[in-house]
């Protein structure tokens, strides 16, 4: 079971994401906060109980502490804990801070309920999630796009760094990623409309391809490919 504290500064997010979450057999939510100060007090309590949330859901934009200075404050005294930060298009700065401070990723706020599901699974194993959209806008901000004139393509920053993964068929790249995200077959075969057949065929065919033995390899290689292109544009 993996248990999780909610931080929004919006009383009906907040509830809201505990109804949808707890649909979930192996989540639950052990708490919930309005802003970073109340999430410190309640993971305080929580530790007291030996009950500390081994994810934190974190708003960036809250009054009287924001998600940046509650991760810097959180992972100090609380290392084990994972965050995930929940985020608009808006918010890229601060989720770069949050990303230098130990944040383990980041997931729009609008994001389909079995997508911030499998996003809390993969920050709870220890693996770095970077949400579909944000990264695009960050790679139109890089530095070398600002000198050219021109946008770069994802693409471009995947085949410099990993040319094999850059290589897969688009449908691969998919299904790569939602390994990356910790979804199974059956989960990877009903997020993209085709048969759990299919999806076997393609995960034969990236690990040939990628020279990779399992699954955990593989989710390795891709959290390091978005790390490395995440570092490269804020750096």
């Amino acid at each position: 079971m993996i248990h999780l504290l909610i931080v929004d500064d919006q009383t009906i997010i907040r509830h809201g994401l505990k109804s949808l979450l707890e649909i979930q057999k192996d989540l639950t939510v052990v708490g919930d906060a309005g802003n970073g100060q109340e999430a410190l007090n309640a993971i305080a309590s929580l530790a007291q109980k030996s009950q500390l949330p081994d994810v934190v859901l974190l708003d960036v934009r809250m009054p009287i502490m924001d998600g940046v200075a509650t991760t810097k404050k959180l992972l100090q005294h609380y290392p084990q804990i994972k965050i995930l930060i929940l985020t608009t298009f808006d918010d890229d700065e601060y989720i770069s801070q949050a990303m230098n401070y130990g944040a383990k990723g980041y997931l729009l706020k609008d994001s389909p309920p079995e997508d911030l599901a499998m996003a809390i699974r993969a920050v709870n194993k220890g693996h770095t999630h970077l949400g579909p959209g944000l990264l695009e806008k960050m790679l139109q901000r890089s530095p070398s796009a600002s000198a050219s004139g021109k946008s770069p393509q994802p693409e471009s920053s995947i085949s410099a760094i990993s040319p094999e993964i850059a290589a897969l068929s688009p449908r691969e790249r998919e299904v790569l990623n939602l390994i990356a995200q910790g979804a199974n077959n059956r989960e990877i075969a009903a997020k993209l409309y085709i048969s759990d057949k299919t999806v076997k065929n393609h995960v034969t065919s990236i690990l040939s391809k990628l020279n990779l033995r399992d699954r955990t390899q593989a989710a390795l290689l891709v959290n390091q490919v978005q790390l490395t292109i995440f570092r490269e544009i804020e750096g």
